[in-house]
Parts: C-alpha cells; structure tokens; sequence
C-alpha cells in the first residue's frame, strides 16, 4: 500500500528519494499533471512502471535543470538554443542524447530522449537530489485520462507504487507540448 505525503512535509525529498533507490514507483506533482517517476536507469523499475501503464513505449524524464538536460545532448549551434528555449517553457523536447544517460529501455529510436525541464519546483528539485533522470508520465493506464487529483490517484494506483506526493489537486491540463528535433529542424508532434 502507498504511503502518502504532504508535498510540504520536511521529510519529503528523503522519502521519495528512498523509494527511488528501492526501484519502486512514486507519484509527483508537475507544472502540468501528476507524473509516475522511477529511476531511469534502473531497468527492473523501468519494467514495472511499463507493467503499471500497460505499455512498452520510450518514457520521458525529468532534468534538474537546463543546462544539464542541455549537457545531455549530442545536439550543437541553432539546434540547441532552439531546444533551450522550449525547455524554458512546459515542454517536452525529444533529443538525441549521449550514450549511458537512461537505461536503453527509455530511450526512443536513434538513442533520442524526451527531456523536461517542469516549471514546478518539486520535481527538479527531486532530480538534483537523486542525481539520476527521474522518469516523467502521467499517472493512468494506457489508453486512460490522466488523474489529476491525489485522491482519485490513491485510489486506483495505491497498490502499485509505493509513495504519492501530495500537493492537491492540479488544474486540468493536457500534459506538455512535445517537441522533437528531426532533420536539422524542431518540430511540434503534440500540442
């Protein structure tokens, strides 16, 4: 069963981080929705998440902040201050990245990676800590809405992961805006 804190708990950081070291899965709070996060190197924590959404699709992480989700890129000139610039927004940007990052499980065709830099300062924060990519997906089952509220998250996911980070309800929100470099260029795939 979860354990459920506060997002204004003292121990906050400390118990989600102890859970990440574990391979087990939490649920954090974003700029847009709650996201489920695992270490991203960790490949038996990668699995369950999977196992959790009911899908196999390359997952996207959080960074702790730009420069160095930009310092994980293989990307140079124009190319990364385009990239700079979405990740200032709350964007996800699909990069290609240096070898040893993520587990390979996470990562897309040609070693790409969705990297998100949150405007939320918990989930950055976190990463910092941690010292690894956090993955970042919304909380529901492939092919669901996202929940948004902690209730109706502890309610369908309590036996899944193992700690819920509680900072309320959030605004409806579609998710961030996904943004992929391809053929020199910065195309938006999701709005």
């Amino acid at each position: 069963m979860a354990q459920r804190v506060p997002i204004d708990d003292p121990t906050v950081f400390q118990q989600a981080l102890k859970v990440l070291r574990q391979g087990e899965i939490i649920a954090y709070p974003t700029d847009t929705l709650y996201g489920l996060g695992v270490d991203a190197t960790n490949e038996q924590a990668i699995d369950r998440l999977n196992t959790l959404k009911g899908r196999s699709s390359p997952l996207s992480v959080v960074a702790p902040d730009i420069p160095t989700a930009l310092g994980w890129t293989t990307l140079k000139g124009n190319l990364l201050q385009l990239v700079e610039s979405k990740l200032r927004e709350s964007n996800t940007v699909i990069v290609p990245v240096h070898p040893g990052i993520v587990n390979e499980k996470v990562l897309g065709p040609g070693n790409t990676l969705g990297i998100r830099v949150p405007q939320h300062s918990f989930p950055s924060r976190m990463v910092a800590k941690f010292g690894h990519p956090i993955t970042t997906t919304s909380v529901n089952r492939s092919g669901q809405p996202p929940l948004n509220n902690p209730e109706a998250i502890f309610l369908e996911f309590n036996k899944e992961i193992a700690l819920l980070i509680d900072a309320g309800p959030l605004p409806p929100s579609s998710g961030s805006s996904i943004f992929q470099v391809q053929q020199n260029r910065l195309m938006r795939i999701r709005p």
